[in-house]
């Protein structure tokens, strides 16, 4: 019981930590790009994935954690599809209606269920499907206002889903079949991702924006702002491979979706955003569909607890995925000291 009490409490705490650094980094960001007209969106990914791995690399020589080594092709593989997944999702918006682009976000979980009962044999019950098509209907209406067509955006949307689904996936995948950390995993991928962003983000940022990022006039308030989200992202980028590692690729999506209304909330309240009733009603049946989604989730993990051969018997169904395999018990309990 101490055990379980001690992992809901570290869920509670991922996902609060996840919450409040996203919906911190998008008003920084908002108010970088919107405000102060720095709109290098890419490249500044590529800086906020250096500065974390800078941060986590200080704190290891701390021995705030313990560097545990991956397999290379795997770690390279992983880093690099993270990184053109962002770069994919950012040139989706810049070809896209910010209602299609919208819609693309919100295709991530359908399709993220569907790669997960195919691949991993996972179930999900009706009652989980019918809360989920909740929020996505609570969202679009909270969100999507057009959706404008065309061959190239399409294609690219369809290409950011596919690599952020099996991104995600991954991440999750990773830490329980090679038995890492969060912070571990992170480490190990944080300058693959970098280095993808790092030559790509200009290229892109110069293909959408029609400007170069080393031509911008840096003046200090941008200089600070670039350098308040550079630390938000330390934040970001831990809390989303922890959430991923702790529930699930699909939980981690739900999250974001309470995060666009967070946004949506604060945008009214702090910028001054437009805010319609539409807003209002569909931000309202995304809140119940999540809550509906938190107590079928809770529901299905007590009958789990009750019946604890069901679930060892669905962990070794989903354990061979792409590849990895789990290491020794004797290293099972090695990561759990592992802290930022």
């Amino acid at each position: 019981m101490g055990e379980m009490s001690s992992f809901q409490l570290g869920v509670i705490g991922a996902l609060f930590l996840s919450v409040a650094s996203s919906v911190s980094i998008v008003i920084c960001n908002k108010a970088l790009m919107s405000n102060l007209g720095f709109p290098f969106a890419t490249t500044l990914t590529s800086w906020h994935l250096m500065v974390t791995f800078c941060t986590l690399h200080a704190a290891q020589r701390f021995n705030l954690f313990e560097s545990k080594p991956i397999d290379m092709k795997t770690v390279m593989l992983f880093g690099i599809l993270n990184g053109v997944s962002i770069g994919l999702l950012n040139l989706s918006l810049g070809f896209n209606s910010i209602g299609f682009y919208q819609m693309t976000k919100l295709a991530i979980i359908p399709f993220t269920v569907l790669l997960e009962t195919i691949f991993l044999k996972k179930q999900f019950s009706q009652k989980i499907k019918m809360s989920l098509l909740v929020l996505l209907v609570g969202v679009g209406i909270a969100s999507i206002t057009d959706l404008q067509l065309n061959s190239v955006g399409t294609i690219l949307s369809l290409l950011a889903i596919v690599t952020t689904c099996v991104g995600q996936i991954l991440t999750n995948a990773i830490q329980k079949g090679l038995n890492v950390s969060s912070t571990q995993l992170l480490y190990q991928s944080a300058p693959f991702q970098a280095a993808s962003l790092f030559v790509s983000g200009p290229l892109v940022d110069q293909f959408l924006t029609k400007q170069n990022v080393f031509a911008f006039k840096y003046s200090s308030i941008v200089s600070a702002f670039i350098i308040l989200s550079c630390i938000i992202s330390v934040s970001v980028n831990f809390s989303t491979f922890l959430v991923i590692g702790k529930t699930s690729p699909v939980t981690y999506q739900v999250l974001g979706h309470l995060k666009t209304c967070l946004v949506l909330t604060f945008g009214y309240t702090l910028l001054h955003d437009p805010f319609t009733e539409r807003n209002i009603i569909g931000i309202l049946i995304a809140i119940f569909g999540m809550v509906l989604y938190s107590y079928f989730c809770t529901q299905e993990n007590k009958k789990k607890q009750a019946d604890p051969l069901v679930s060892q018997m669905k962990d070794k169904e989903g354990a061979p995925f792409l590849g990895l395999e789990k290491e020794g018990q004797e290293d099972k309990n090695a990561d759990k000291d592992s802290h930022v």
